[in-house]
């Protein structure tokens, strides 16, 4: 039992003294610190030798029982040097540790920082030591004491900020995390973690994106966060310039140019937004989405010459999908909404069967998007270009079995229309 030599040794001592006059009080203790510094003479190296050596054999209840009587003979008081009370009593905490009584090292630890009640370590452990028993709100405690003990040390704020974040006091996180920042202003893991904890916590995060992209502006993530944060926020005019500075850094990179692309869409610079995507397109020509995308923002634009050029490219790409044959569907369905005539002309009527052919071949490869074949097909007489059309057309049409359309609106249209078997 702890204390069990100490107790004898000290009832022996009262024993003594009870037995001489107390006029030689101070006499019989100094004989009695006499005999414990001479037992401590003797059995201190040799515990502290047979704790080192139980210890390094893994012996943890061994380890235990010598440093239990390590203690309770005070060996670090008679010789902390030889017997340094840090090392005793964190060596005794952990083989409890091994041993997984938490509780037991929680009891070494407070009673070792009795007497080193500002040692780092010891405190590390007893924050451990509560961890390990569910003692969130103590390990806690432990954490902020010690950050008030090394104010300056960051990996100890980095736990309490975790601890924070994992009890979901995300202010108190912010204060150390901001703390952290003032001393080592680069810190990227503090700087997300910064982020996360306002967004967390209800509070607007982009100006701390903002900070910990102007502080690492070659970092590329950190400047796409931030791009993405302004977005979120419908601030695309600011995001543009961030995505220029972040091309001059990479301009390689297919994320930002189509984050640029989408920006500049945003606030209507399509001819800015097709730009962008074109040099995407440059840098991965295989993607045929990349190319359906340019013909939407040339179609949002009007420019049904240029939205028509990037459907063709993207349909000579698509062999499967019959994306790139709905594209020219709607390139053609758009441009026939826009400049159809009331009655509809015979070019009017030639367009929009262009369209509707091409919705019905995409439509055939599994093609979901953008189409109007049906409503084209229910109002087939009315609209479409068809047998009553080829009728009327001339000898030189007839001869070549192909119509193409005449008037200025659909100069943009260099495709013609083949003649269906039924025309004759």
């Amino acid at each position: 039992m702890k204390y069990t030599k100490l107790i004898l040794l000290l009832a022996g001592s009262m024993v003594v003294m009870m037995c001489v006059p107390p006029s030689d009080t101070n006499v019989s203790s100094a004989q009695d610190k006499k005999r414990l510094d001479s037992l401590r003479e003797l059995r201190c190296p040799r515990l502290m030798s047979s704790a080192a050596e139980y210890y390094r054999n893994r012996d943890w209840k061994q380890t235990v029982k010598i440093y239990d009587e390590i203690t309770t003979l005070d060996c670090d008081e008679w010789n902390p040097n030889f017997a340094p009370p840090q090392e005793i009593y964190q060596y005794y905490a952990i083989a409890y540790e091994q041993m997984a009584k938490f509780d037991s090292s929680e009891f070494v630890l407070l009673d070792g920082l009795q007497k080193l009640p500002d040692n780092l370590e010891l405190r590390k452990r007893l924050a451990y030591s509560y961890k390990k028993q569910g003692k969130g709100d103590q390990e806690i405690i432990e954490y902020e004491r010690l950050v008030e003990m090394a104010p300056k040390d960051v990996t100890i704020m980095n736990e309490l900020s975790k601890l924070y974040k994992e009890t979901e006091r995300y202010d108190d996180q912010i204060y150390v995390l901001e703390k952290i920042l003032a001393l080592d202003e680069g810190n990227e893991i503090a700087q997300s973690d910064l982020a996360k904890a306002f967004e967390s916590s209800g509070k607007d995060p982009l100006d701390v994106y903002r900070k910990r992209y102007e502080s690492n502006p070659s970092n590329l993530g950190y400047g796409i966060d931030y791009v993405d944060k302004l977005t979120q926020a419908d601030q695309y005019e600011d995001a543009i310039p961030v995505l220029h500075r972040l091309i001059e850094e990479d301009p390689s990179s297919t994320r930002v140019y189509r984050k640029l692309a989408e920006a500049n869409k945003a606030v209507d610079n399509l001819e800015k937004a097709a730009k962008a995507y074109e040099e995407l397109f440059k840098l991965d020509p295989r993607d045929g989405r990349i190319a359906i995308s340019i013909s939407d923002v040339y179609l949002e634009n009007d420019d049904y010459r240029q939205a028509l050029k990037w459907a063709d490219k993207a349909s000579s790409m698509d062999n499967k999908t019959g994306d790139g044959l709905g594209q020219k569907g709607k390139v053609y369905y758009y441009g026939w909404d826009n400049f159809r005539q009331n009655p509809y002309t015979n070019d009017d009527k030639l367009i929009a069967k262009l369209a509707y052919d091409y919705f019905i071949k995409a439509e055939k490869k599994g093609y979901r998007g953008f189409s109007k074949s049906a409503w084209l097909k229910e109002n087939e007489k009315e609209i479409l270009y068809g047998k009553a059309q080829w009728f009327m057309a001339e000898d030189r049409v007839k001869r070549s079995r192909s119509v193409s359309a005449t008037t200025s609106d659909y100069d943009w249209v260099t495709e013609s229309l083949k003649a269906e078997d039924g025309w004759k």
